[in-house]
């Protein structure tokens, strides 16, 4: 017998309950029409992933209960297997659960709780759920279906979240003979995860025999990105269909029909991966906070124009405007550099001269700072000084403050306190400077966006004469090495030095990423991309003493 899973990829809002709703209904009257047999949303789609703390609000789970009926009584064609936060009472104890509902012919007919709470990196499911016994198995048209939800089916040879004395949620389901694993996802995307998902989902098959139909949540919520790519396995771990990355899609697929052509998963570039993440994460925060607009300060180096471009790409590019705020250190060249990308992006411009500003805090500071030699006080003066400014458009043009400042800087903390780190929105936070380079070369693939004397000239924060980011920091190619062994790959000085790298070097690094934990502490949010981000990620004391 054909069966026909109909896909919603859906990008919902966290704690939108009513738009959510809207949308669930929507795709499941599009899916049912075209000949689905049931249809599949993604983890959470209720509520949105993740809900934090907002499952502790008085009426939060009520309201959603409410919006899982009305869902619910719109399932007349075919079952619908939906997201949402499950309760129940021991006592005066109540206890939340990750939650799954099978509905159908207008009601809930089964659920399913989430078994394998993560409580590593970005997730903090253990601080308000509590964990299900096992995945949900139930008969339907002859089939048996196993109901997981995202972390269940993350065991085995991949990636073991759960303590020993904790069901295997996996081997339980093949030990059920089970036809079809269907897994509600909201996984968060860094780059090249995709690869690592479809190596777990095709050991889950083969490990089951069965296929795996997995639906991911896409879109952007506070830092953390969603790709989508939901797709479905076959018994023999090969791929039958994917959905596209970063979109919104719907799709209709037959378990038993030919795989589909052009339906298996888009090759991207790592380059052109991140581009699309940063363009969505930027979007959906800005719209789903209520921004239209943004406000970008324009240095002429390469880290405001690789924001700009995404900027544009995501807002509009009349909804963007950039600011050059020169002061009397900043070179001619960095000026028409700003003005030529503004123009070629066709963004709005303007630009303040910050000289008067400077010179009139360093006079307001002279009872202070008189016989004393200048050093970087006086240097962060120009860095806050724009940050005023910058905030002040902000205030006044309700307009998003997208800060420039990216990883490999906010590492070592290279960056100024209530200057470049304002800001709404660190969009490069989480991107080592290389690959700002590389994301440069992608924008201008076609044409010359970013202009060459950007991407060519030596990086310098010109904050006094003639200086460069090398005066003071390793080459960035060895830098970036060294962040991503130490942050990413948790290697200590020993080992990495172990490597080939300088020990001296090496040491000053990890010294200065440590030391700068309160810098991060304080600066905007950011897009998370990779495997260890900054602030979501990367939970470290301020006070500490450990050095290594």
């Amino acid at each position: 017998m054909s069966m026909k899973i109909g896909l919603a990829q859906l990008n919902t809002t966290i704690g939108d309950l009513n738009g959510n709703k809207e949308k669930i209904i929507n795709a499941y009257e599009k899916l049912s029409i075209s000949g689905a047999d049931i249809v599949l949303f993604s983890e959470l789609a209720i509520t949105g992933y993740s809900p934090k703390d907002l499952v502790q609000k008085a009426h939060f789970i009520e309201d959603n209960y409410k919006i899982l009926d009305e869902i619910a009584k719109a399932t007349k064609k075919v079952p619908a297997v939906v997201g949402y936060i499950d309760q129940t009472f021991n006592g005066a104890n109540k206890y939340y659960y990750n939650a799954a509902a099978w509905c159908e012919n207008g009601e809930v007919k089964f659920n399913a709780h989430k078994c394998l709470l993560p409580s590593y990196g970005v997730f903090e499911e253990t601080r308000n759920f509590t964990a299900g016994n096992e995945p949900t198995v139930l008969e339907w048209q002859g089939k048996r279906i196993g109901i997981t939800i995202c972390e269940d089916i993350w065991t085995g040879t991949f990636l073991m979240t759960r303590r020993m004395d904790q069901l295997d949620p996996v081997e339980y389901l093949k030990k059920k003979n089970i036809d079809i694993i269907l897994n509600l996802s909201a996984s968060p995307w860094n780059y090249n995860k995709h690869k690592q998902r479809e190596k777990l989902l095709e050991s889950v098959a083969k490990r089951c025999e069965c296929t795996v139909v997995y639906c991911n949540q896409v879109g952007g919520n506070d830092e953390l990105i969603f790709d989508g790519r939901s797709f479905i396995a076959n018994a023999d771990g090969s791929m039958r269909a994917c959905l596209p990355a970063f979109e919104e899609s719907i799709k209709v697929i037959d378990l038993n029909g030919p795989a589909l052509e052009g339906e298996i998963s888009e090759e991207l570039t790592e380059s052109e991966e991140i581009y699309k993440g940063l363009t969505l994460g930027l979007k959906d925060y800005a719209n789903k906070t209520g921004f239209k607009n943004a406000v970008i300060g324009l240095s002429g180096g390469i880290d405001s124009a690789v924001v700009a471009c995404i900027a544009a790409e995501a807002l509009g590019k009349e909804n963007v405007l950039g600011i050059g705020l020169p002061s009397s250190i900043s070179s001619e060249h960095s000026v028409i550099d700003a003005q030529d990308l503004a123009k070629n992006l066709g963004i709005n411009f303007q630009l303040i001269h910050i000289q008067t500003i400077v010179d009139a805090v360093e006079n307001a500071l002279q009872p202070i700072i008189k016989e004393t030699p200048r050093d970087t006080t006086e240097e962060n003066i120009q860095a806050r000084a724009r940050g005023l400014l910058i905030m002040a458009a902000s205030n006044k043009l309700n307009a998003l403050v997208l800060s420039t400042g990216n990883k490999s800087e906010l590492a070592v903390g290279y960056c100024t306190l209530y200057g470049d780190m304002v800001g709404g929105l660190a969009i490069l936070s989480d991107v080592l400077k290389t690959k700002v380079y590389k994301l440069a070369q992608y924008i201008n693939r076609e044409k010359e966006i970013i202009p060459q004397n950007t991407i060519s000239k030596a990086p310098s924060a010109e904050l006094k004469p003639n200086q460069l980011d090398q005066d003071t920091l390793p080459p960035y190619d060895i830098l970036d090495k060294i962040i991503t062994l130490y942050i990413e790959e948790q290697m200590g000085a020993k080992k990495i030095i172990e490597l080939g790298f300088d020990p001296d070097v090496t040491r000053d690094i990890i010294k200065r990423i440590d030391l700068n934990e309160y810098k991060r502490r304080q600066g905007a949010p950011g897009l998370k991309i990779s495997t260890k981000a900054f602030g979501i990620e990367r939970k470290m004391p301020i006070a500490q003493k450990y050095l290594n």
